[in-house]
C-alpha cells in the first residue's frame, strides 16, 4: 500500500466514534477546524452532497407547500411572548446587545427555531378561511447553545440546515391530519436515503414546548444509539391564541387557526454516512451521490484509444443526467479505487485494452464490491439498473440491520441486558412516574408510542398495571 493510502486508512467502523470522525475529514464532508465550538465547515463534496439531500426533501415538499425566508435575527419582544416556548430554549439562545458599539433598545435573539419570527407575520397575512390551508417551509441556518458534547452533524451550535415547515388549518383535526402527512413525507425521503427510520408519539414531557403533542422519527446508528431525524408537532392554537391568530369563517365568525410545525437538519446526512458507511468509507445512495460514476482508465498500451473509450463512455452518462468523474490522473489504477470507494461512489466502471476488443467495461458496486462486465453499446442502461439494484440492496441491508436489533423486553433487567444492542420494546402504563422511573433505572430514554400502534395488551414494565400500550426506549444522541 503505497504511503499516502496508509495515511488515508480509516479506523474500523467498530469504533465508530473514532471512524465517524475521521470519515468527516478524509471523506472530505466537513472540515471541523473552524475556531468556534460546535461551528464546522462543509467542505464542497460534503456540501454537495447536502444539497442533493436536500433536493430530494424539497421535490416531495414543493407538490404542495411553497418555500420562504423569514429573518435571522428575533425581536426579544417577540420571542418572550410564549413562556411555555421560551422556556424549553432559554438556555440556549444566543443574544445579539449591539449594532456596533451602540447597545441595542431591544435585544435581538438568534432563531432557535423560528416560531416567534413567523408567527407575527402569520397574524398580517392570514385574514379568512379562503387563506386556510397555508403552508410554508424554509431552510436556514439556527443557533442553540448546545452545552452538551457537541459533534459534527449531529450535535451543533449552529444548525446549518434546518428545514423548518410551517402550517397553518382552520381546525385542530386538520392539524392533525398534517402531522401525520409530515411523517409520511419524512418517511418516503428517508426511504430515498435507503434509510429506515420508527415514527413514534413523544411522551409529554420531551415534546415540543409549546405543543399539544410530537410525533418524532428515529434513525439507528451503528454504536446501538438512535438519532432523532426528524420532529412533527401538532400546536393546537397555543402560538395562535399568543400571536393573535385568527380568520374569519364561512359564518363570519372571527376564529383561532390551529398549527403545525416540522423540522429535520443535517442529521439527516449523519444518518446517512453513519448507516452506509464501512470501513473502506463512505458508501452513498446513487440518488444523492455527488459522483454517481467514476471511470477509471487502465492503460499498459493503446492509451489513446482507451481515453477516447473513457471520455465517450463518459459523454453517454452525462447525455443521461448521470453525474461522472473521469480519472486520468497519473495515479496508479490502486490509488484511484481507494481515493473513489472512500468517497462512496456507487458505481466504479473500468476501462483497458482487453476491455476494449470486447467492447465492454468493468463495472464495481460500491455497496458489494461485486465486479461484473457489462456491454458498452448499453452501459448507459447497464449503469442506471445497477443504481436502482445498489438503492434496493442499501436500504434493505439497514431495514435487516434496524429489525433485528429492536428486542421485546418484560422487565427492566431485560432493556439493561439489550440497552448496548439497540431499542426495547415494553409495555408502558403512561404514568409520568413510570416513564421517569423506567428511564433512571435502566440509562435510556422512552424515545415515544410506536406509531401506528400495534394492538396488544401486556403489563407496565415498570408497576405491572395491565396496558395496551408499547413504546420503544433506547439511549440516544
Amino acid at each position: 500500500m503505497a504511503e499516502q493510502e496508509k495515511e488515508a486508512a480509516l479506523p474500523s467502523k467498530a469504533s465508530f466514534s473514532e471512524w465517524y470522525n475521521d470519515i468527516l475529514h478524509k471523506g472530505e464532508i466537513m472540515d471541523v477546524r473552524y475556531p468556534v465550538k460546535g461551528l464546522y465547515v462543509w467542505y464542497p463534496f460534503g456540501f454537495n452532497l447536502r444539497r442533493n439531500v436536500y433536493d430530494l426533501i424539497r421535490e416531495l415538499l414543493d407538490k404542495d407547500h411553497q418555500e420562504t425566508l423569514f429573518p435571522l435575527l428575533i425581536p426579544e419582544n417577540e420571542f418572550m411572548k410564549e413562556a411555555e416556548h421560551i422556556k424549553g430554549f432559554e438556555d440556549e439562545v444566543y443574544w445579539v446587545t449591539h449594532g456596533g458599539m451602540s447597545p441595542l433598545d431591544v435585544k435581538l435573539a438568534l432563531r432557535p427555531t423560528s416560531e416567534t419570527a413567523i408567527y407575527p407575520m402569520y397574524k398580517l397575512w392570514v385574514r379568512s378561511h379562503a387563506d386556510l390551508p397555508l403552508k410554508l417551509y424554509q431552510i436556514v441556518n439556527t443557533f442553540r447553545y448546545e452545552t452538551k458534547h457537541t459533534r459534527p452533524l449531529i450535535r451543533l451550535r449552529e444548525i446549518t440546515s434546518f428545514k423548518e415547515a410551517h402550517t397553518v388549518h382552520a381546525t385542530w383535526e386538520d392539524a392533525a391530519v398534517q402531522v401525520d402527512e409530515a411523517i409520511r413525507l419524512y418517511t418516503e425521503f428517508y426511504r430515498k436515503l435507503a434509510i429506515p427510520v420508527l415514527p413514534s408519539k413523544r411522551p409529554d414531557w420531551d415534546k415540543f414546548p409549546g405543543a399539544d403533542y410530537t410525533i418524532a422519527t428515529d434513525a439507528l446508528m451503528p454504536d446501538g444509539k438512535t438519532l432523532q431525524v426528524g420532529t412533527a408537532h401538532h400546536l393546537g392554537d397555543n402560538f395562535a391564541k399568543t400571536f393573535d391568530i385568527q380568520y374569519e369563517n364561512p359564518e363570519g365568525e372571527q376564529v383561532y387557526v390551529h398549527q403545525t410545525c416540522y423540522g429535520i437538519s443535517e442529521r439527516s446526512v449523519a444518518a446517512l454516512i453513519s448507516i452506509h458507511g464501512d470501513d473502506k468509507g463512505l458508501v452513498i445512495p446513487p440518488e444523492v451521490a455527488p459522483v454517481q460514476v467514476v471511470i477509471i482508465p487502465i492503460i499498459f498500451k493503446e492509451a489513446a484509444d482507451v481515453l477516447q473509450a473513457c471520455e465517450s463512455v463518459k459523454g453517454k452518462l452525462e447525455a443521461a443526467g448521470i453525474r461522472v468523474k473521469l480519472d486520468a490522473s497519473d495515479n496508479r489504477p490502486g490509488a484511484k479505487y481507494y481515493k473513489w470507494e472512500l468517497k462512496g461512489v456507487p458505481v466504479r466502471l473500468e476501462i483497458g485494452p482487453r476491455d476494449l476488443k470486447n467492447n465492454a467495461a468493468m463495472m464495481v458496486r460500491r455497496d458489494t464490491g461485486e465486479k461484473q462486465q457489462i456491454s458498452l453499446d448499453n452501459i448507459r442502461d447497464e449503469v442506471l439498473s445497477m443504481f436502482s439494484v445498489i438503492q434496493d440492496n442499501l436500504y434493505e441491508k439497514a431495514k435487516q440491520g434496524l429489525d433485528q436489533r429492536i428486542m421485546e423486553c418484560i422487565s427492566l433487567a431485560d432493556i439493561k441486558e439489550n440497552l448496548s444492542k439497540g431499542i426495547s420494546k415494553v409495555f408502558w402504563c403512561g404514568d409520568k412516574d413510570c416513564g421517569l422511573r423506567l428511564e433512571d433505572e435502566v440509562g435510556a430514554g422512552i424515545l415515544g408510542i410506536p406509531s401506528p400502534q400495534e394492538s396488544c395488551r401486556g403489563k407496565c414494565v415498570v408497576c405491572e398495571t395491565d396496558t395496551d400500550t408499547k413504546v420503544y426506549v433506547a439511549r440516544t444522541y
